[in-house]
C-alpha cells in the first residue's frame, strides 16, 4: 500500500493562520506596553509634558527602534530620586554649617568648651549674671537679659620711658 506523504495545503495554511495571529497579537500587545511604558517612565523622570508625549510617540512610530533610542536618551535618574539626592545635599551642608570649629586652629569643638584644648583660644564667655555660656561677640545675654560688660584687656605693651635722673636720685639736696 502506497504511503501518502503529501501535505495537506488547507490544513498547513490554517495553521500558519493561526500562528500569524498568535504573533501578531503578542507584537502588537508588546508595542502598546512599550508605548505605555515609555510614557510613564519618562513622567516619572521629567516633569515636561511635552517630552513624555513625544517619548512615547517615538516608542509608538518606530517601536522597538524608537524604545532603544529612548532608553539611550532618557534622563538618568528618576524625579524621586533627583529629591533624595538634593535632600542628601542639604542635610550635609547643614551638617557642615552646625560644625563648630576653633578659629585660631580649625579643630572642632563642642558647645559648651570655654577655650579650646589645642591652641588655647577663647570660645566662649560667662554670663556676669546667670554664669551660661555666651559667644564671644553677644553684648547682651539671651537667657537673662543682662547687657555683658566688655572685658577689660590687657592694655597694649608700651615701651618703658625712659630713666632720667632727678636731682633728688643724685643725691642733692632740695631748697
Amino acid at each position: 500500500m502506497p504511503v501518502n506523504l503529501g501535505l495537506d495545503f488547507q490544513q498547513l495554511s490554517g495553521t500558519l493562520i493561526a500562528i500569524i495571529s498568535i504573533l501578531s497579537a503578542i507584537g502588537i500587545a508588546v508595542w502598546i506596553a512599550l508605548t505605555i511604558w515609555t510614557f510613564r517612565d519618562m513622567k516619572a523622570r521629567s516633569r515636561d509634558t511635552f517630552g513624555q508625549i513625544l517619548a512615547a510617540l517615538v516608542v509608538a512610530v518606530l517601536s522597538i527602534p524608537g524604545f532603544l533610542v529612548y532608553l539611550i536618551l532618557r534622563p538618568r535618574e528618576t524625579l524621586a530620586e533627583q529629591y533624595e539626592r538634593a535632600l542628601e545635599e542639604e542635610a550635609l551642608l547643614q551638617e557642615i554649617e552646625n560644625r563648630q570649629v576653633c578659629p585660631g586652629c580649625g579643630h572642632a569643638t563642642k558647645d559648651n568648651w570655654r577655650i579650646c584644648p589645642y591652641c588655647h583660644t577663647k570660645l566662649k564667655k560667662e554670663c556676669t549674671n546667670c554664669g551660661e555660656l555666651l559667644d564671644l561677640p553677644w553684648k547682651i545675654c539671651p537667657y537673662c537679659e543682662i547687657p555683658q560688660m566688655e572685658e577689660s584687656r590687657p592694655a597694649r605693651h608700651q615701651r618703658p620711658q625712659p630713666y632720667v635722673p632727678s636731682f633728688d636720685d643724685i643725691g642733692g639736696e632740695s631748697l
